[in-house]
């Protein structure tokens, strides 16, 4: 029997299930006689009994579920590992149990990875494709080494202009980028010369974040926002260009600076926030959504603040100064074959060594982000950001900045 067979025998049982409890419940008129509310009550305990999925030995399913988690190493095969997880509330708590964060399996599977750090041994591909008549972005998982693959959908954003600044609304919902949408979890917003950007999450990052004040704070309707989880604007990195005023020759020269993430984490042994519980429990479709939402109404599990001594310092992400080549006459980066169209949107991060012990950058490269085509870029991110904040940034230098270049 295949995989498939056994996720559409497993609803159809339930399905059965469910019907047969509500016409004893209710009293209903069956196919050859009328139930009688009293007499048979306990009927639907007998009728759960009688699936074959529920005197499966819990060792036995958990065993099956591992096997296919640990054969489908990625997409689009590992749908199957989101399809199971949305077969029932065991096999989801199961799932939850046995898919492992990206930083220890080095893969994306449910939407809360893309909240929690990438791995660190080797940096996550992907890529983004703009949309410039609709001012839209959408960020891509690459499946293969080939620049031009179609990839798995991870993230959009879209370019909204106001008077005083500009926002791009970040959701994991494709064809809905508004706030009020259930797939909104967050926003980049500049300031009037697109000098300056804050990263707004919609939900707390860790546990004893503040949310910045804001009418967005408040609650604005059942429908626009879940009424258990209203949305906010909790800060979680802050981005700065320098000001290029002399208009001297140069790239762009940025810093971030990560508010949820410690300066300790780029060290050996070193830990950032990772959130467990996504956050979104308003869906009951799976359908609509490209990567699996729990359905838990609990609380989301916050983890705690990771700056919890005054003295622990913000990780500070700089821009790795390129250096000029006489022949080409520009200035390069190694981007290992990542990037071949020259711009000045293209970057490198690393962290900043200003409270290490020598005061000097690290070598490692956090986050790059570079052109490949005309409306075609790739972003390569590792440990300790994650695949939501790597993109707010990466949607910075989209952003037009006269007082820069």
């Amino acid at each position: 029997m295949s995989f498939w067979s056994i996720v559409h025998d497993m609803r159809e049982e339930i399905g059965n299930i469910s019907r047969k409890g509500f016409e004893v419940k209710y009293g209903l008129r069956s196919r050859s006689h009328r139930v009688v509310h009293d007499e048979v009550r306990p009927m639907p305990i007998e009728a759960l009994r009688q699936s074959c999925w529920v005197n499966l030995p819990p060792e036995l399913l958990r065993d099956v579920l591992m096997r296919i988690e640990e054969s489908e190493v990625a997409w689009p095969e590992r749908k199957d590992v989101v399809a199971c997880a949305g077969v029932c509330r065991s096999w989801r708590e199961i799932m939850k149990e046995i898919v492992k964060t990206p930083e220890i399996s080095q893969k994306l599977t449910f939407p809360i990875s893309l909240k929690q750090p990438a791995p660190r041994d080797a940096p996550l591909q992907c890529f983004i494709k703009r949309n410039r008549t609709t001012q839209t972005y959408y960020l891509y998982l690459g499946l293969t080494q080939a620049l031009m693959d179609n990839g798995k959908f991870l993230l959009a954003a879209r370019k909204c202009r106001r008077a005083t600044c500009t926002d791009y609304l970040i959701s994991i919902d494709a064809d809905n980028m508004s706030k009020g949408s259930d797939g909104y979890i967050g926003k980049l917003r500049s300031n009037f010369l697109g000098t300056k950007f804050t990263v707004y999450d919609s939900q707390p990052p860790h546990a004893g974040a503040i949310a910045s004040k804001g009418h967005f704070n408040r609650l604005v309707s059942s429908k626009q926002i879940s009424p258990r989880i209203p949305a906010g604007n909790y800060p979680v990195a802050h981005i700065a260009y320098e000001l290029n005023v002399l208009g001297s020759r140069g790239p762009r020269r940025m810093n971030c600076v990560m508010e949820s993430i410690p300066s300790s984490a780029v060290e050996p042994g070193g830990v950032a926030p990772t959130p467990t519980e996504f956050p979104l429990n308003s869906i009951d479709s799976f359908s609509s959504i490209p990567l699996f939402r729990s359905k838990s109404t609990c609380a989301p599990s916050i983890p705690p603040g990771p700056l919890s001594s005054p003295k622990e310092k913000k990780l500070i992400l700089k821009n790795k100064s390129p250096r000029w080549h006489e022949q080409l006459q520009c200035w390069c980066l190694n981007f290992r074959g990542r990037v071949t169209v020259a711009s000045v949107k293209n970057f490198q991060l690393v962290a900043s060594g200003e409270y290490g012990p020598n005061g000097q950058d690290y070598d490692k490269v956090i986050l790059q982000f570079g052109k490949v085509g005309k409306d075609l870029f790739t972003m390569d991110y590792a440990y300790p950001i994650s695949a939501f904040q790597a993109f707010a940034i990466c949607l910075s230098s989209f952003d037009t900045k006269i007082a820069c270049e």
